[in-house]
């Protein structure tokens, strides 16, 4: 038995790692990487073993969640020695509290199990994204998970109160507080939300739970422009007093897409350039169903939607998500192609969409470009997709560059992300470097250094 197997036993590792396993192989499909093993910690005190174990053998350390991320954040690398440690068995729901409004999970729980553990006791945790069957608490906070529910709630770092860490000395930093207000120095917290597992591996969180909505309202509007939809937005916002959880557009060949997929049918006879996918929810005695009604019979004065379907049932408001989704779950039958995940002041994102839509139109032509996103809270998708009869290899990586500097360059222009939600990565390293100033790269370095001298934990994620 070598030191490895001394740390965990053998029901821990993984030593001859399936090479398209889900450890290794990303929700694209396309990582890659050649890890010395993969180990499954079941507690605390076996992460501490593991990662004094590799800092003693020189190994780095890639914490590892549902692997359901898009920039190879959490992805084993093809150089060095390093271990893939995955989470999935820290898995238990530690605590409800249902009057404090607050759980203690382990970051191995899956989203869906959580969301189903807290509705039993008629509570919500209110984050919410397409993988929540896969991805789990650890990646969220790793990622300052977004979703749909960002325009109310906030993102994974407005929804944490407190979290547990293993640094990469071995140290535990236990921080589970379950405090709404505690201003006793640095927030230290919001210094591993959002670091990809560069600072230290993210074992347990203590996390916001709010009232269990009783009444939800789901619409799918049809709009003629995305300025329309924005000016729909504003009207929403002021119409449904502050109820208003999930705003998305959906552009019309995203639609289409979407439709592919077994069992969708859109649900509007009206075709149109862009739809959007509305939903407003609230708990106790509020009438939402009439404040809902106002705000539409507003939007049909003001010649704001061009038609309209408010789900009368949750089967038909889950159809209607289901478009939503199925516009990424269609995508993976197109080969390689562009995923973008940008941002812009919600006042720029019409004017954002309408310049991206024409320069793509000259600068790649004969692609097909998906336009959707979570514009309630200005987060927008570009999707690109090259001719199909474009071969796989240097062309279409070219032609796929070309399209994302395109992209790149109008959301520079307006002040705008390059990572709304989906993190940085090792994908989109080069192009956050570029776009950093010199103070921003010296202070990032200077925490990394500070808490991870020897550049263990996940190396090549985010910054060099």
């Amino acid at each position: 038995m070598g030191k490895a197997e001394a740390v965990l036993d053998e029901t821990m590792l993984i030593r001859d790692v399936d090479r398209g396993s889900h450890y290794i192989r990303d929700w694209t499909g396309e990582a890659d990487g050649d890890p010395s093993f993969v180990a499954r910690p079941r507690n605390v005190d076996e992460v501490v073993e593991l990662v004094r174990y590799c800092a003693d053998n020189g190994l780095a350390v890639v914490p590892q969640g549902g692997h359901t991320g898009l920039v190879e954040g959490a992805s084993a690398r093809i150089e060095g020695g390093h271990v893939l440690v995955s989470l999935e068995r820290m898995n238990r729901i530690r605590a409800i509290d249902p009057l404090n409004f607050s759980v203690e999970v382990e970051a191995g729980c899956v989203l869906e199990v959580l969301h189903q553990a807290v509705e039993a006791e008629d509570l919500m945790f209110p984050l919410s994204l397409g993988a929540k069957g896969s991805c789990q608490i650890g990646g969220n906070v790793a990622t300052n998970a977004g979703g749909i529910n960002v325009l109310r709630y906030g993102m994974m770092r407005d929804l944490v109160l407190g979290l547990e860490v293993v640094l990469p000395d071995g140290r535990v930093w236990n921080g589970l507080k379950t405090l709404r207000k505690d201003n006793t120095g640095y927030d230290l917290k919001q210094l591993f939300l959002g670091s990809e597992g560069t600072l230290g591996i993210v074992t347990a969180a203590t996390l916001k739970l709010f009232p269990r909505p009783s009444h939800v309202e789901t619409m799918f509007l049809a709009v003629e422009t995305a300025a329309e939809a924005i000016r729909l937005f504003a009207a929403a916002r002021r119409h449904l007093a502050d109820l208003l959880s999930a705003f998305e557009l959906i552009s019309d060949r995203s639609v289409e897409l979407a439709l592919t997929m077994p069992d969708l049918v859109n649900p509007l006879e009206t075709a149109a350039p862009y739809y959007v996918l509305l939903e407003a929810s609230s708990s106790g005695p509020l009438d939402l169903e009439a404040l809902v009604g106002g705000f539409l019979e507003f939007a049909l004065e003001e010649g704001m939607i061009l038609d309209g379907v408010r789900a009368s049932s949750v089967a038909q408001a889950q159809k209607i998500w289901a478009i939503r989704e199925g516009v990424v779950e269609a995508q993976v039958k197109h080969g390689t192609y562009l995923r973008t995940d940008v941002s812009v002041p919600i006042s720029e994102v019409a004017v954002c969409i309408d310049e991206v839509e024409v320069a793509l139109a000259g600068a790649v032509a004969d692609g097909v470009v998906l336009t959707y996103g979570h514009i309630g809270d200005g987060n927008m998708h570009f999707v690109v997709m090259p001719p199909r009869a474009m071969a796989e290899g240097p062309e279409r990586h070219a032609w796929i560059k070309a399209s994302e500097a395109v992209i790149f360059e109008i959301v520079d222009r307006r002040g705008g992300s390059i990572s709304a939600e989906h993190g940085i990565g090792r994908v989109k390293r080069s192009a956050f470097e570029k776009r950093a100033s010199a103070t921003q790269m010296e202070l990032l370095r200077a925490i990394r250094s500070a808490i991870d001298p020897d550049n263990r934990m996940n190396p090549g994620a985010i910054f060099e």
